[in-house]
């Protein structure tokens, strides 16, 4: 009878012991956001997209047609920095605790744009939506990336289609005001 008292004692006693003691705190991810969303597309992939855009075309005019593309290997190290960029972006927009602009900012336009905190609790109540953007431009980019990583001028050019499809569908589920998008021309 001893044994089952101390062992039940000691049962309670443990019990006690690990109710007192707090759970241990979730681990600190190690993400400390500072720029903005506004602020990544402004600097890295706007700057970025019009560099992938402008690499490769072909220009028509009454003398004839005339392709540009890179040619050197500095000039497609320079395109590939930017596809880079742009794949590497599409994280930084995926960081827990980032805001879509600074406190006060307002939509450059509000007659076509919707404004940062509209955009932010929208994002905020699907992100999981946000997140397959997101992964839609990492798609999109890395189909760049690796049109020039083979040299493939062709498939570099084809790729930009994909880099705007991708980025206005965001656009579309985020940017531009509902009624705007319903409105016939």
């Amino acid at each position: 009878m001893r044994v089952y008292f101390a062992s039940a004692g000691a049962c309670l006693l443990i019990g006690a012991i690990a109710c007192s003691t707090p759970a241990p705190a979730a681990p600190d991810p190690g993400f400390r956001p500072t720029s903005t969303v506004k602020d990544i597309m402004d600097s890295i992939v706007d700057p970025s997209a019009d560099v992938l855009w402008d690499s490769v075309e072909v220009v028509v005019t009454a003398s004839g047609t005339e392709e540009r593309a890179p040619k050197t290997d500095d000039e497609w190290k320079e395109v590939r920095r930017r596809a880079v960029s742009i794949v590497e972006a599409t994280n930084m927009l995926l960081v827990p605790g980032r805001h879509i602009a600074r406190p006060g900012e307002k939509a450059e336009n509000p007659q076509i744009e919707l404004g940062p905190e509209q955009i932010e609790v929208m994002v905020n109540a699907d992100r999981a939506q946000w997140t397959t953007l997101a992964h839609g431009l990492h798609d999109a980019a890395s189909a760049a990336l690796k049109a020039i990583d083979e040299k493939d001028k062709t498939a570099l050019l084809y790729s930009g289609d994909g880099l705007d499809r991708a980025c206005e569908n965001c656009h579309l589920k985020y940017w531009y005001p509902p009624d705007l998008l319903t409105k016939k021309p």
